[in-house]
Parts: C-alpha cells; sequence; structure tokens
C-alpha cells in the first residue's frame, strides 16, 4: 500500500473526523484525483513539440496522456475546433498516491528559494492547482534530452465542499503551504 494512502487511512481521516464533527468516515473529505496537464501551443506549427511533451508527461506520471483539442476557433492565434493544443493525465488510487507523495517530498524541495506553496490556489469547492514553470523540477526527466523547457499544471480535486475542508486534508497529507 502507498505511504501516503496509509498515512491518509490511519492518521489524516481520524484528524479530520475531529476538527470537522463528522459523525460517519464517508463524509470525510478524500482525493478523488489528480489531473496533470500540458498545454502545447506550438503543436499548431510544430507537431514534434506534441510528441516531446507526450514523453514527458508520460516519464513523470508512467502514464500515457490524453490530447486535448480546442474547443472552438480563433482566428487570431490560427486556431481551428478540433486541433489539438495540450495533453492531460488522469491519476486515480495507487498511481495519484505514489505520485503527491513524490511531488510533496521530493518535487517541492527541489524548486529554489522554495517557502511553500500559495494558499490561495483553490477553486472555491476544495479543489487545489499547482503550476509549474518548467518540467525540469521532476526527477525523472534528465534535463539533456528535453527540447524545450515546458510548464505545467497539477490539479488534486477532492470531495471537499469548502476550501478550508480542501486545505486542511491536503496539508494533514504533508503539502508544504506557504505561512501565514
Amino acid at each position: 500500500m502507498a505511504r501516503l494512502k496509509e498515512k491518509l487511512k490511519n492518521e489524516v481521516t481520524p484528524a479530520l473526523m475531529e476538527r470537522g464533527g463528522y459523525k460517519n468516515v464517508m463524509e470525510v473529505p478524500r482525493l478523488e484525483k489528480v489531473v496533470l496537464n500540458i498545454g502545447v501551443g506550438e503543436a499548431i506549427q510544430n507537431a514534434k513539440a506534441l510528441e516531446a511533451a507526450e514523453e514527458d508527461l508520460a516519464t513523470i506520471t508512467g502514464q500515457h496522456p490524453v490530447t486535448t483539442r480546442a474547443k472552438k476557433s480563433i482566428a487570431a492565434f490560427r486556431l481551428r475546433e478540433g486541433m489539438t493544443i495540450g495533453l492531460k493525465v488522469t491519476l486515480r488510487g495507487e498511481r495519484m498516491y505514489d505520485f503527491l507523495d513524490k511531488l510533496f517530498n521530493t518535487v517541492l524541495c527541489r524548486i529554489r528559494e522554495f517557502q511553500g506553496v500559495p494558499r490561495n490556489s483553490f477553486d472555491g469547492r476544495g479543489n487545489y492547482t499547482l503550476a509549474f514553470r518548467e518540467q525540469t523540477v521532476f526527477p525523472e526527466i534528465d534535463y539533456d534530452k528535453i527540447d524545450k523547457v515546458r510548464g505545467l499544471e497539477v490539479s488534486m480535486v477532492t470531495t471537499a465542499e469548502t476550501d478550508e475542508e480542501g486545505r486542511q486534508l491536503l496539508e494533514l497529507l504533508g503539502m508544504p503551504f506557504e505561512p501565514e
């Protein structure tokens, strides 16, 4: 069993039940999924960029990414509806907990002058999104083999109903928030 999943079961859930006054274990907020997303706008002109980003995302997550397509045409960007403009991976279960464990304990520590993740990146429903300027902070990515530095987003979707519940869940799991 993943180390983070064990921590959730043995430490985090009882602590949240006590703090939130939940009567049933099923009421306690929990993680549903983690979604990683890379926007590859340059794929419109350069198809190789999409392949490189796909390889990076697969290396980071250990799972094959799905392409995302434009929902509508935008003439100023030479973008037509249906064109491939990004990649995403949805992690659930063991892979999700393994990825978060790596994110909290390895990746965030590698960021230069890291003071903690911002507290205001919640969406109002307890979900948290974290953006990285470059994929090189992940230990699996070899800096010499990348063609271009790309940013990516990591969204943690929870069953929490408020931002405060979501913040408590992630904080107890080990997410290093910046001091208030």
